[in-house]
């Protein structure tokens, strides 16, 4: 047989360790494109939820912390430009998302809301 004996064991060990490797990166990859996704949605919702209490004459950001909360993100920013008639609302969040390893990426977001023709 040769030296070439077990080569082609060893060439295919390698091919299946790259393999498993790009896996491995594109299920991290696909995990923290859900979380961004999610903290996306979140931050549009506490914005809104925070505008609307603006526009009823309450405090924005406490219902924009409240929403954030129950959908699973922490509010870095909470913001209120304007007055009763023009305003806009502007909220910065974040999630820490847990994957494997210890790796613990952290995705962040900012939406605003408020009345119709408000300036930034």
């Amino acid at each position: 047989m040769g030296p070439q004996r077990g080569a082609g064991t060893l060439m295919v060990a390698v091919v299946v360790a790259v393999l498993m490797l790009i896996t491995g990166v594109g299920a991290l990859a696909a995990v923290v494109a859900l979380a961004q996704r999610d903290a996306d949605q979140a931050a549009d919702l506490a914005a809104l939820s925070g505008a609307a209490a603006f526009a009823a004459g309450q405090e924005a950001c406490p219902a924009a912390r409240q929403i954030a909360a129950s959908n699973g993100v922490e509010v870095r920013g909470c913001r209120v430009v304007g007055d009763l008639l023009d305003f806009v609302v502007t909220v910065e969040v974040q999630r820490r998302v847990t994957v494997v390893f210890g790796i613990e990426p952290t995705v962040r977001s900012e939406a605003r809301a408020g009345r119709l023709g408000s300036a930034h």
